[in-house]
């Protein structure tokens, strides 16, 4: 792990550095030869590094620059996992700059005191000495730490105060729930007993968050939702499944931050993984792909048939590349079906290959009609390309008149091609929306 410098790929500090970089989360580091001077996180690694190129600088971070000689970078999965990546870094290696940046006075802690009903609690200094079950840092910007808790807490709430004679202002909204100073109250030992238990577990899912095990988390609750279901405790059952759900928002897909220290790679050896295990999944339903490089997806959206509008969004080696996005304004007066919809889209798309690039696979958010609704528009032109269908609840591949169950690797590529389709089509949908109400 202390050799991780030397294991990553370096670029010569150079004006344009950036436009090598990806537009993906990760970690950067600036080097002044073979230490490394300079660790930063970034929700998108392109235009975050690009900022040391074109604005205008403070005299610490110009200096920085100017004493960089290389760049590296570490891509990962989501801002939390940059986030935790970063503050280990850091730690394992005291860049100057880290250490001297006074932007936020001291870096900052996250603490988890070791008490009977423990406190998640923020500190500029923390001391091996302190009586805590984990800490966690330095994390450079206050401002970041506070979101992510502020995320953690609405999926698993906690206490952040010293026990009182009543609940918590947090308690009424939920955040800190069970309240300890509303267990500290309870006489009825059983019921205290519960309580405390959810709270502590509450703690262990956090704890699991910041340590970066959350495949182990997500496996611990769904065993338990799926427990509570066959129990009929349903209330349980729905709750864990939104604390499952909230999860998946702020952290999938995750992987430990000690993986990336043992392998820079992993983010694009994941990828390949994904593709790897898609194009083995298309073979069993009969479609043998040689290329699998570059997948293009397609959604609809509309308000009860208007406004209606579709989304075409490409992956280029299992990632997004926002430059091949389209937006489609649906033309046709039988906006209310989805499927008029695809035709249309479809039928301008296939304008489009020469000039915007062709795909080695399309796949549409739908079922059996969406996906016949392509596979004839090409055939008619005689173009030979593979569509899928992706639909849901649960997922599966839609292939021909087949429906196969997605797991593992290929399911995670496909969902993440999905919702970004689908968010990319709500949002020239409710921009449309929007510009129509504020013209009435």
């Amino acid at each position: 792990m202390g050799k991780l410098p030397e294991n990553l790929k370096r670029i010569k500090i150079a004006p344009k550095i950036y436009l090598k970089l990806p537009e993906s989360s990760g970690v950067y580091i600036f080097f002044k030869d073979k230490s490394p001077i300079y660790i930063g996180k970034a929700i998108n690694l392109k235009r975050r590094v690009s900022s040391y190129f074109d604005l205008k600088l403070g005299v610490k971070t110009a200096k920085m620059v100017s004493e960089a000689s290389d760049l590296s970078f570490i891509k990962v999965s989501s801002e939390l996992e940059a986030l935790l990546l970063e503050a280990k870094l850091i730690r394992l290696y005291m860049p100057k700059y880290n250490v001297e940046a006074k932007d936020d006075k001291n870096p900052l802690y996250i603490q988890i005191t070791k008490e009977q009903l423990p406190r998640i609690l923020t500190a500029r200094k923390v001391s091996q000495k302190d009586e805590n079950i984990a800490f966690y840092g330095p994390f450079p910007s206050s401002r970041n730490v506070t979101a992510v808790l502020k995320m953690i807490r609405r999926i698993f709430p906690y206490s952040d105060h010293k026990l009182g004679t009543r609940g918590c202002l947090y308690s009424h909204i939920g955040l800190c729930n069970p309240c300890p100073s509303e267990i500290n109250k309870i006489k009825n030992e059983k019921e205290k007993a519960k309580l405390m238990q959810i709270y502590k577990s509450n703690i262990r899912n956090i704890k699991s968050i910041l340590d970066g095990k959350i495949g182990k988390l997500f496996k611990d609750l769904t065993k338990k939702m799926e427990m509570a279901s066959k129990g009929e405790r349903f209330e349980e059952a729905g709750e864990l499944r939104d604390q499952i759900k909230r999860l998946e928002y702020i952290t999938r897909p995750q992987m430990p931050t000690e993986f990336y220290l043992e392998n820079p790679n992993l983010f694009e050896d994941i990828r390949a993984k994904e593709l790897a295990e898609l194009k083995i999944c298309l073979k069993k339903a009969g479609v043998n792909l040689a290329v699998l490089r570059r997948i293009e997806c397609y959604d609809v959206a509309h308000l009860t048939g208007t406004f209606a509008t579709a989304s075409m969004v490409t992956f280029l080696k299992g990632e997004p590349e926002k430059e091949f996005y389209r937006h489609f304004r649906i033309r046709q007066k039988k906006g209310k079906s989805d499927i008029d919809s695809m035709e249309e889209v479809i039928k301008r798309r296939i304008k489009h290959f020469k000039d915007w690039g062709k795909p080695d696979l399309i796949v549409v958010d739908g079922g059996i009609q969406q996906v016949n609704i392509f596979r004839t528009e090409l055939k008619n032109k005689k173009i030979a390309l593979t569509v899928v269908g992706i639909a849901k609840n649960p997922d599966r591949l839609v292939v021909g008149d087949n429906k196969i169950k997605l797991v593992g690797n290929s399911l995670h590529l496909l969902s993440r091609l999905r919702d970004e389709a689908h968010r990319f089509a709500r949002k020239y949908h409710h921009k449309l929306v929007s510009k129509q109400f504020s013209s009435d």
